[in-house]
């Protein structure tokens, strides 16, 4: 029994001295503040305001061109929007939409987003389909592939 201790000790000791001064992982970089939430938040307060009790109701009904959030409550579509895509995207709500001017047409990257939310729902429905995937709700949305960045693969 004490051959057995000592054994088990001698195997033991080696891997305690690792543990108690392996080295640690260098802690992580702190990530810089998003320099356009402040820009977003003004845009967002000011978009808020604009429809001030009316932030229950549906999107479709309180904006104008909204064509694949209308069902969603006003005040919720204004955050998806804010932290869904524009922190997504590390861009600021220009990056779509003319200030002030919200339901504009003309942008070209207000086109893409809409088709890019296409994909998305697309590749969720199928992504939900796969036997095995671990999970109770495997997700995929504009950060899984953009991280930030406003062209996917682009850095980070």
């Amino acid at each position: 029994m004490i051959r057995w201790s000592v054994s088990l000790f001698a195997l033991l000791l080696p891997a305690a001295a690792f543990w108690l001064h392996a080295p640690t992982a260098p802690a992580p970089a702190t990530v810089p503040a998003d320099s356009l939430d402040a820009e977003r938040a003004r845009y967002v307060e000011e978009v808020m305001r604009q429809i001030a009790g009316r932030e229950e109701e549906p999107a479709g009904e309180v904006f104008r061109h909204v064509e694949l959030f209308a069902d969603v409550p006003a005040g919720r579509f204004v955050r998806i929007m804010n932290g869904g895509f524009s922190r997504s995207l590390g861009v600021s709500c220009t990056h779509c939409h003319v200030a002030g001017n919200w339901a504009a047409e003309d942008s070209v990257t207000k086109h893409v987003a809409r088709e890019m939310v296409r994909m998305t729902r697309g590749i969720q429905e199928r992504l939900t389909a796969i036997e095995g995937l671990r999970g109770d709700q495997p997700t995929v949305n504009c950060g899984t592939c953009h991280r930030g960045q406003p062209r996917p693969g682009q850095g980070r």
